[in-house]
């Protein structure tokens, strides 16, 4: 049986497999959460890393949660556009008194991130909402950003985000 291709967004046939807005709105709200999250887990590393060798990143944390609470007010603002109501509960923040297990579930977190803003592109487009999708664009480039960031601390190569 040959391959059905997936439809490109905007065409005619993706009408059909597009989400409907409230259940966009339930996932910017899980986005908002994680923004929360990665707001309080840097403001938290950021002050706890110790250490010569973990300065320079420390004081890159704390630009990053700068960076994290101009995303949740994106996102936010993205929701009560389409009607909905921004979350105020964020996801629960890891730590560890080990600098390198924070690093690490930075990591795991702007990894999530990245590949949840690859799909709410998608999605938003897939609905005509082609300016939340540039909005999310951007903060997807910040968030690479800090994937690089973390993954250069830990003296690693960034995750494959290919698959």
């Amino acid at each position: 049986m040959p391959k059905k291709s997936m439809p490109a967004a905007g065409d005619p046939a993706d009408r059909d497999n597009r989400i409907s807005r409230a259940r966009l709105i339930e996932l910017l709200n899980e986005d908002l959460a994680r923004e929360y999250q990665a707001i309080i887990a840097y403001v938290v590393y950021s002050q706890v890393l110790k250490g010569a060798k973990y300065m320079s990143i420390a004081k890159e944390l704390e630009a990053h949660a700068g960076e994290e609470l101009k995303h949740a007010i994106i996102i936010a603002k993205q929701i009560d556009y389409l009607g909905g109501d921004p979350t105020v509960i964020p996801n629960k923040v890891k730590t560890s008194d080990k600098a390198e297990a924070m690093l690490r579930f930075d990591l795991q977190n702007e990894t999530d991130t990245i590949r949840a803003y690859r799909d709410r592109v998608r999605q938003c487009e897939s609905l005509g909402e082609f300016a939340m999708a540039e909005h999310i664009r951007a903060i997807l480039m910040q968030e690479q950003e800090h994937q690089i960031d973390l993954a250069t601390a830990l003296g690693e190569d960034p995750p494959d985000m290919t698959s």
